[in-house]
């Protein structure tokens, strides 16, 4: 009896030393795994998600030859070509929606199918892809309708044409076929004028005396405009809710294009003319419709 119980003792200490060093080895693979001390068992590997795909990216360098208005498909040839023809006489072909002497070509040099930079005004090509665009005026994303519109009330002094208008339709192909393969919302690196960065004070006296020496000759004595220019002032010009009335605006246009075909006016000149220019009687912007 006594060899029996000696041998049950012995079997349930040995149990329990079997069962002791499990829950031992089972309870320290849940410490390492919280992070705890030891490192004899290793714990799960965390999950690592894979990178996004590298995006091209936008800020490359853009090269492009628009393509010319009179290679347009023949469904939209006849939109394409009144767009353009409304670009260069614009008092022409838009006639009841202008209040002035100007042309858009005046800005947009040769129809907007330029590349910006010395000599290249504001070009046009890539708008078509770029609008809607936010604009701090209307503090939201415009389109090119409204963009263009803004243009007609405010540069050329007169009214918006009809969304639907044979002309707004013109205008909107040509944007868009001049812009033909480029990507859409690519940075478009010679789209927009950006302005001068100096310390420089503009002083409008001094602006007086750069316009005599160098812009009165082509843009007139009292800036009504020649055969040559348009006009910077006065009745036939753009009025004071367009964006060359801004000093800033038409400082870098001049120090980019002025005088046309040799600009060589220093920043300093420039900021100063357009100061002189921008202080110039002019017709007042009224938003009617």
């Amino acid at each position: 009896m006594k060899n029996n119980k000696l041998t049950f003792v012995l079997v349930t200490t040995v149990a329990i030393t079997i069962v002791g060093a499990g829950l031992s080895l089972f309870f320290s693979r849940f410490i390492n795994l919280a992070g705890g001390g030891g490192d004899s068992i290793p714990g799960p590997q965390k999950t690592v998600l894979p990178s996004a795909a590298p995006q091209p990216a936008t800020t490359a360098a853009v090269t492009y030859a628009p393509p010319s208005p009179q290679d347009a498909p023949a469904s939209i040839r006849e939109a394409v070509l009144l767009g353009a023809n409304i670009m260069t006489e614009t008092g022409k072909y838009a006639s009841q929606y202008v209040g002035n002497k100007l042309s858009c070509t005046n800005c947009h040099f040769k129809a907007g199918l330029t590349q910006g930079g010395k000599n290249g005004g504001l070009s046009l090509v890539g708008v078509g892809a770029s609008y809607p665009q936010y604009r701090k005026r209307q503090d939201y994303a415009v389109d090119l309708v409204t963009r263009t519109n803004d243009c007609f009330k405010r540069s050329m002094n007169g009214r918006p044409l009809p969304e639907e208008s044979k002309e707004m339709t013109a205008i909107v192909t040509y944007y868009q076929w001049i812009s033909k393969g480029l990507p859409v919302y690519a940075e478009i690196p010679w789209l927009g004028l950006p302005h001068l960065k100096t310390t420089h004070a503009p002083d409008k006296g001094k602006g007086g005396q750069v316009f005599d020496a160098k812009c009165g000759v082509c843009h007139g004595k009292n800036g009504e405009g020649t055969s040559a220019a348009p006009a910077v002032w006065g009745d036939t010009s753009f009025n004071d809710g367009a964006g060359m009335h801004k000093p800033a605006n038409l400082a870098a246009f001049a120090h980019a294009n002025m005088p046309l075909g040799n600009p060589d006016l220093s920043v300093e000149d420039a900021l100063d003319v357009a100061e002189y220019v921008a202080a110039q009687p002019r017709p007042h912007f009224s938003n009617k419709q």
